[in-house]
């Protein structure tokens, strides 16, 4: 939507724009005037009449907030003008510094994210670095062409700039390593570096714009349009970005299709700037215009609702089931929504509604502390807010549950690939070091367990946390930068935490909203699995347990935007909305195997006669101890060696050692062997070390306990014959000497144990029983 105020405007080209507030905008322009334009009540006032001699070229507001912290600095902002100075002026227009910085035209200016340093780029071909009072530090880059735009890395320790038809990431530190490439066929003459995606976007005269990844790796370029491309800016958030040329404005989504194209009588947009809100956009026109632009006909979907932005301050709710339409009209211009288990959370410039989707007419208000909420996520019980300042989790009935805090916290960077939620946790990718996941209790705010975050071996892109179940079987999935997928507990009691590999160049993920089922898109194909915490109990059993759909249907990469009941809704690289179903029967088998309906899970399986859904029962059952369910669920997958041993398990004579065999069965073998060594069955747990022909720890304990040293040097001397070799392990060497092998004498030590184990699992059920009846 896009509207011009009816006021005055500038009598020359406008050169650059700049916001104060969400509502308020600054203009230059070569008539020598500065503009202020207040959106809400469309007025227009001069604030200064610039020097004769000053031609501004580009204005940049210096940065009201750091890291969620207000600024105490007065509202500067840096204007760079043609006679080679930038100017430090006030809000009020005067100009309080002037800088002598280039040789020919200052062609950028731009702050860092906390306001300690500014950077300038001029027709020289040099790029400096100032401090916030005007004082060079540095000459960063000194090249033969002129430095058209130069734009900050999200850390503020790169620098990215043009030159000529290629682009340069710089790192401030001089012996970091200089990323070079070429870019456009005609000279860069616009970049921009989003400090939430990390994403970059370049426009130049070949009349193309592309989107980059921080090692300049090519994301998405457009078809050539008919004019160079003279600005373009990414939203606040990193979700959108505008491009401007002749005549032309751009809506883009960060993956590079458009979402509007509008043709407004501006001549060419020589500069955008949206709001803090990422709700308007306004643009320096060369026919002496300030164009502005509101986002609307925004989309949100859940089960049987569609809500649809209509106008700034409006919403359409419509009922798919029985067309029932609903409109929702809002004090102040709508800022983020979310819609997903039963609720609707709308956050306006001043307050955050909550709608129930059974009741539209009587929302939940509550005041907002600050105005530009970034991210709303949402679990079945409470939602989380994140703005400049914070992380905020509520209630659905308003109440402020818990607000996290950790050292370094930068709210205004977080995504929602960095950030996940259920009913009990909140993960947070650390962005100071991508390889370390926080983990806090969302109903406390506290970090998890010891305060010890999760860390992984690789830089993390993308978090996820599953849904159902309780807190202290909470599972977070995990992609990292080689695109692998990991699956892990986030409860752990003391133990390190096993992180599992679950699949390979998985792009895009997400938990189904009502159990813990998980679908990615993987390579070309949709892969969801069905129960992914198989890996912890039995990981060969894995595979089985997938449902691949081919991704032949779908276009170039897509990605996963919800996966609700048994829709999965996908966005393709064209930004059509694709829907693929998952089969109905895992969801009920994990609601059966969580209720321990076993034998209603048997039926279902028997019913759908699916390979798949066995095996997920196997895992399930193996899962919860659950072994006769697990025997024939093995049986109908044909993993007969599985079910020997099942049977096994079933024949100990004693709990401990069952227990035992169970976690020997997942590959947990420390946890078996101290299993049976607190249970005092000592032979048990060298008997084990000796099947997994681990000969130096069944020694080793044989030694400490003082028995059967000859049981172990017994199975060392038959497993050595059996192959035809001798004894060349000096302890083993050592021990035989003095010990004598009898096999007679061992295997009545060894009836001896097991019928000793027998004898007390036997008292031990009768002193049970006892004390169950009194």
């Amino acid at each position: 939507m896009i509207t011009f105020l009816n006021s005055r405007s500038h009598k020359e080209l406008v050169s650059c724009v700049g916001w104060t507030t969400a509502d308020e905008l600054y203009s230059c322009s070569e008539d020598h005037q500065i503009l202020k334009w207040n959106l809400l009540t469309s007025e227009t006032s001069l604030v200064v009449r610039l020097p004769e001699d000053i031609y501004p070229i580009d204005l940049h507001w210096f940065p009201k907030t750091l890291g969620g912290k207000k600024q105490n600095q007065t509202e500067i902002f840096v204007l760079t003008s043609t006679d080679g100075k930038f100017h430090l002026a006030s809000k009020m227009g005067r100009i309080e510094k002037s800088v002598e910085a280039h040789k020919g035209a200052v062609l950028a200016g731009r702050w860092n994210y906390d306001g300690t340093a500014l950077i300038t780029a001029g027709e020289d071909g040099q790029i400096k670095i100032w401090s916030k009072s005007g004082m060079l530090r540095s000459t960063l880059a000194s090249q033969g062409s002129p430095v058209y735009s130069v734009a900050w890395g999200p850390d503020s320790h790169r620098i990215l700039y043009t030159s000529g038809r290629q682009l340069v990431i710089k790192p401030l530190q001089p012996s970091a390593k200089v990323i070079q490439w070429k870019a456009h066929d005609g000279v860069v003459l616009k970049v921009d570096w989003n400090s939430v995606n990390d994403l970059i976007l370049s426009g130049g005269e070949d009349c193309k714009y592309k989107v980059w990844d921080s090692f300049g790796r090519l994301l998405y370029s457009s078809s050539s349009n008919d004019y160079p491309v003279t600005s373009l800016s990414w939203a606040p958030d990193g979700e959108v970005f505008s491009v401007g040329s002749f005549n032309t404005l751009r809506l883009c989504d960060k993956t590079g299709w458009s979402y509007a194209l509008e043709k407004p009588n501006t001549g060419s947009v020589f500069s955008l700037a949206w709001s803090a809100d990422g709700t308007q956009l306004a643009g320096a026109c060369g026919n002496g215009h300030v164009v502005f632009a509101h986002v609307v006909e925004q989309h949100w979907e859940w089960k049987n609702f569609v809500i649809t932005l209509t106008k700034r301050r409006t919403m359409q709710v419509r009922n798919v089931m029985n067309d029932a339409v609903d409109v929702l009209e809002f004090r102040d211009r709508v800022i983020k929504a979310s819609l997903a288990y039963g609720h609707l959370v709308v956050a306006t410039s001043l307050q955050c509604y909550v709608y129930n989707s059974r009741n539209w007419n009587t929302p939940l208000i509550f005041d907002l502390k600050e105005g530009t909420v970034s991210l709303i996520l949402q679990a079945e019980k409470h939602f989380l807010l994140v703005d400049g300042a914070g992380l905020y989790t509520f209630s659905y009935e308003g109440r402020l549950i818990s607000s996290p805090k950790f050292p370094g916290m930068r709210a205004d960077i977080l995504n929602a690939q960095g950030v996940a939620l259920s009913n009990d946790t909140i993960a947070i990718r650390d962005k100071s070091d991508e390889k370390v996941i926080l983990l806090f209790d969302a109903l406390t705010g506290k970090a998890l367990g010891d305060g010890k975050p999760l860390t992984h071996k690789l830089e993390v892109v993308e978090v996820a946390l599953d849904q159902s179940g309780p807190s202290n079987e909470r599972k977070i999935a995990l992609i990292d930068k080689n695109r692998d997928l990991y699956l892990t507990s986030v409860r752990h009691l003391g133990r390190e935490p096993k992180i599992c590999k679950i699949g390979s160049m998985v792009h895009s993920m997400s938990w189904n909203d009502a159990a813990n089922i998980l679908c990615g898109v993987q390579d070309n194909q949709l892969t969801v699995w069905y129960y992914p915490s198989t890996v912890f109990t039995d990981k060969d059993l894995l595979p089985k347990t997938l449902y691949i759909r081919d991704g032949s249907e779908f276009s170039r990469t897509p990605h996963i935007l919800s996966y609700v009941g048994t829709k999965v809704t996908l966005r393709q690289g064209d930004g059509s909305l694709v829907y693929s179903s998952v089969p109905p029967y895992p969801a009920l088998l994990h609601e059966y195997s969580t209720s321990a309906r076993w034998e209603d899970a048997l039926r279902l399986c028997r019913f759908a006669k699916d390979q798949s859904l066995w095996a997920c029962l196997a895992g399930m059952a193996m899962a919860n101890r659950e072994l006769t369910t697990a025997e024939m669920a093995y049986a109908a997958i044909g993993e007969l060696p599985r079910v020997q041993y099942i049977n096994f398990i079933k024949e100990q004579p004693s709990k401990e050692s069952s227990l035992a065999h169970m976690l020997m069965f997942s590959g947990q073998v420390q946890e078996a062997e101290a299993t049976l060594l607190q249970a005092g069955l000592i032979y048990q747990a060298i008997q084990v070390n000796i099947d997994l022909f681990s000969w130096e720890r069944a020694l080793e304990l044989a030694v400490k306990h003082k028995t059967h040293v000859d049981t172990v040097l017994a199975y060392r001397q038959k497993f050595l014959q059996k192959f035809g070799r001798k004894e060349t392990n000096k302890r083993f060497v050592q021990y035989a000497e003095g010990v004598e092998v009898d096999w007679e004498k061992i295997q009545a030590k060894i009836e001896m144990e097991l019928s000793k184990e027998r004898e007390r699992a036997a008292n031990t059920s009768v002193r049970s029983s006892v004390a169950s009846r009194r």
